[in-house]
């Protein structure tokens, strides 16, 4: 307890009132680490993440603040490397040391506002298909997951000024689903799935890019699959601009979505004997996009 941390003893009497740590107990040869994380104007920031990691690298314990911006957790006594990250703000990373049956209270720490990472340049750009991915996953028999992916596509982005008033079109072969299983894929380029005879092709086309803040976009567009159209929305991460193997300027982001089988009238549905449905009724997506300059 706190007073036992502090090596001395208090009568009832003379105790005052104590924090809610008082009554935290610590497992033997443990301590506890806490923080508290906040923004430049003093408010906290309660999506911060934290890490603490080892001397050896290996991350001992991870999670989120409460509401407060704060954390409190037990670690076995020893050195310990914090790292605080939150989206738009510049990672924070300390050292520190947690005693036995102590606190180590690092106090308030201050995030400053990360620099969004510089915008591609207004012109015409293309996805590059050998270091771009288009995966997806979907629930298997309530339990498992199945991962899969598009293997043939191709896709283009017109970079306006601003860049809220750009415009993409992708354009995804059908046929090349790609689980790794044979039969597997065969049924989902059957009529039960994508159909890929009648439809063989998916198409995503977009004019909305809408700034989120940080490095964080919205691109809201139309998807057509399975010969119907829907409103889908990319919640985008910008990772910046890089140079490729021959010098070449890439933009590089990351996007990811959820669509609902039934919204494309992918019905197609088997029971098992207790009511568990073979396929999950939603799939999420996830891309990982290059884009080189094109003009």
């Amino acid at each position: 307890m706190i007073g036992r941390w502090l090596g001395r003893r208090t009568s009832p009497e003379q105790q005052a009132p104590t924090s809610p740590l008082a009554a935290l107990e610590t497992p033997p040869s443990a301590g506890v680490l806490s923080c508290r994380v906040l923004d430049p104007v003093n408010e906290p920031v309660r999506h911060a993440e934290f890490a603490v990691s080892d001397s050896m690298g290996r991350t001992v314990v991870s999670g989120g603040m409460d509401p407060f911006g704060s954390f409190v957790t037990t670690v076995p006594a020893g050195e310990y490397r914090l790292a605080v990250s939150a989206e738009g703000y510049t990672p924070y990373r300390t050292t520190t040391t947690v005693a036995e049956n102590a606190l180590a209270a690092l106090g308030d720490v201050t995030l400053q506002v990360a620099q969004p990472p510089e915008l591609p340049a207004p012109g015409d750009w293309e996805i590059e298909p050998a270091h771009t991915s288009i995966k997806f996953t979907a629930r298997h028999i309530g339990l498992a997951r199945i991962h899969g992916r598009f293997d043939s596509f191709a896709g283009a982005v017109r970079i306006a000024e601003p860049v809220e008033r750009s415009a993409m079109h992708v354009v995804i072969d059908a046929g090349s689903v790609d689980t790794g299983v044979r039969i597997r894929d065969d049924h989902l380029r059957s009529a039960d799935f994508l159909d890929v005879v009648r439809y063989p092709t998916l198409e995503f086309y977009s004019e909305r890019f809408v700034h989120k803040g940080g490095s964080r976009w919205e691109v809201t567009g139309a998807l057509s699959l399975h010969g119907v159209t829907r409103t889908v929305a990319l919640d985008t991460e910008y990772l910046g601009l890089g140079n490729g193997m021959e010098g070449e300027v890439r933009a590089v982001c990351r996007a990811t979505t959820e669509l609902h089988r039934d919204d494309f009238t992918v019905s197609w549905q088997t029971m098992l004997a207790r009511g568990i449905a073979v396929v999950g009724p939603s799939i999420r997506v996830d891309l990982d996009v290059q884009l080189v300059r094109t003009g």
